[in-house]
């Protein structure tokens, strides 16, 4: 979390990140005008998380909240502009940590949001489940392709799609490929972005108790990236909650969920669809304003313009990610009102 004693409280982590930064510069072009001071877009913006070893830590926030930038500045392959993250008892980056990228892909792999995107249409399946084997670990050709068809097997596919081409699946079976081949190296860590939101909400949760099912029989650890709260609730043991770059409220999910204590987090939770239209209250939780700047935040809580507790010190002020309960932590200067 945000200060030290939260992030080394738990030595069970298998992932933690102290304070991650990752910064988009903003190209100015020839006009003279615009020469000055340079402007980033601050896509993640100071996060400090953990991830327990063997659990799920979902990710969760609107669009454009920096949930896939922190992901990829997890992996690497949006390297972070500042901070430092810990794998697996080993720093992978800041403080002038070096990596092996070949080691660190064995052991952490990503299942990428769109499957159309990510898979290879020129490539067989077997072919897209062999590839990071054949680059990651070094295992004979026999050894590999009965990986692969052990792999394939455990996400519920047969020896006959083996053979197909990623435009002869359906939705459902490209995003079974994709986290086919993130487990086929067998690694500690799976970031799932977004696994279900291309998908049939039938085929969603067939994949939903897939991912439990692997995590079970693999021993994975997995951050999951949503911004379906449903999804979050299902999946996760722990519930980070992301606003405009930040992290705003991290506790166990079940806390979370019943007990949410950031202003946003509990508008965020409230306004989720409900099925009983009995049950809707959208019109009573709805956040006003517009979501901040990313090149220009505003001062102190980047939420104060929206907050309906806010005060002028939080204009003032950032929060600090403070222990309000056991284990429940909320960056808001005010969040016993929330109670």
């Amino acid at each position: 979390m945000a200060n030290d004693e939260v992030e080394t409280a738990n030595g069970n982590n298998i992932l933690v990140t102290r304070h991650l930064k990752k910064y988009y510069p903003i190209r100015r072009g020839f006009n003279p005008l615009s020469r000055g001071q340079a402007r980033f877009v601050r896509a993640v913006d100071d996060v400090s998380i953990n991830v327990p070893r063997g659990k799920t830590v979902a990710i969760l926030g609107e669009s454009g909240c920096g949930k896939t930038t922190l992901a990829r500045a997890i992996t690497l392959l949006a390297p972070p502009t500042s901070g430092e993250i810990v794998f697996d008892g080993k720093t992978i980056t800041g403080n002038g940590g070096r990596v092996n990228h070949k080691n660190l892909y064995r052991e952490m792999q990503m299942v990428f949001q769109d499957p159309d995107s990510s898979l290879d249409p020129r490539l067989r399946v077997k072919d897209t489940v062999a590839e990071p084997c054949r680059g990651l670990m070094e295992r004979s050709k026999e050894e590999i392709d009965s990986i692969v068809m052990k792999s394939l097997t455990a996400v519920g596919l047969t020896p006959e799609h083996a053979e197909r081409l990623p435009s002869h699946l359906s939705g459902g079976q490209k995003q079974r490929v994709a986290i086919a081949r993130a487990i086929a190296p067998q690694p500690k860590l799976v970031i799932l972005d977004e696994p279900t939101s291309a998908l049939d909400a039938s085929v969603q949760a067939q994949i939903l108790n897939l991912l439990l099912d692997l995590q079970k029989n693999f021993n994975l650890t997995y951050i999951i990236i949503t911004h379906n709260i449903s999804v979050a609730e299902y999946l996760s043991d722990f519930l980070v909650v992301m606003y405009a770059g930040n992290v705003v409220e991290y506790a166990p999910s079940a806390s979370v969920i019943s007990k949410p204590r950031h202003p946003y987090t509990i508008t965020l939770i409230a306004s989720a669809p409900v099925p009983n239209p009995w049950k809707r209250n959208l019109l009573s939780t709805e956040i006003m304003g517009e979501v901040p700047s990313a090149i220009n935040p505003p001062n102190g809580c980047k939420f104060h313009p929206r907050c309906p507790y806010a005060e002028k010190i939080c204009s003032e002020e950032s929060p600090e990610l403070r222990e309000i309960a056991p284990g429940h932590f909320v960056s808001c200067h005010f969040a016993e009102k929330t109670a």
